[in-house]
């Protein structure tokens, strides 16, 4: 049975069960422009605290070796017996709620009086109608892309929708995505849809991991 960390602030606890080092394989199937690109890739994700009111988090992924990018052409780069770095992803996540004067920032500015939510009491008032909690995650990726996902937390299920992507001048097109995370039988299941390249929102990648730390 997994343990609640010491030290984990209440404010955590409905996105506790996230919390470890996780590692296994997934799928990508997206079709641009009428050509469908397939492969398995490795991946790995890391959810960690540090004692803050969020969720440090963490994603990197490989194309396996000799894994192909499009219908029959080998991954770019890819050597027999290499793995291929894929792309990269970092961020946090957290409850959704407004910022109190006991919450740190903006800048390095310190909170005000004591933080908020500190009880699971407290934590119970941020739940919403559906019996679930509103959450915020915010990612950047390497290429230029900073994605905000509004959703919620539900037991042991996540359902995310992007509210924004700010992109730089360089970047690739990207219009939105949505991502759907879920505890099944000790495993970490995700799945992802984005609308990228001109094309509309649509399956994206999935994935299967195991907690490893």
């Amino acid at each position: 049975m997994y343990e609640l960390p010491v030290g984990l602030p209440s404010e955590l606890v409905p996105l506790s069960w996230l919390l470890g080092v996780w590692e296994g394989s997934g799928i990508l199937d997206y079709t641009v422009g009428g050509k469908k690109v397939t492969g398995e890739f490795g991946h790995r994700i890391s959810f960690s605290h540090d004692g803050m009111q969020h969720l440090n988090y963490s994603s990197y992924t490989w194309l396996e070796p000799e894994a192909p990018t499009a219908t029959g052409n080998p991954g770019a780069g890819a050597t027999a017996g290499a793995a291929v770095p894929l792309m990269t992803e970092t961020g946090y996540w957290r409850l959704s709620r407004p910022q109190q004067a006991g919450d740190p920032g903006p800048g390095l500015l310190p909170g005000v009086g004591p933080a908020p939510f500190q009880t699971a009491e407290a934590v119970e008032t941020l739940r919403n109608a559906d019996n679930g909690f509103d959450i915020e995650v915010s990612l950047v990726h390497p290429g230029g892309i900073m994605e905000l996902y509004l959703g919620q937390v539900k037991g042991p299920r996540i359902d995310l929708a992007t509210d924004a992507i700010v992109q730089t001048s360089g970047a690739k097109p990207y219009a939105a995505a949505t991502r759907l995370y879920g505890l099944v039988d000790s495993h970490l299941l995700w799945a992802w849809d984005i609308a990228a390249l001109g094309e509309e929102l649509r399956t994206h990648a999935s994935g299967r991991l195991s907690r490893v730390s």
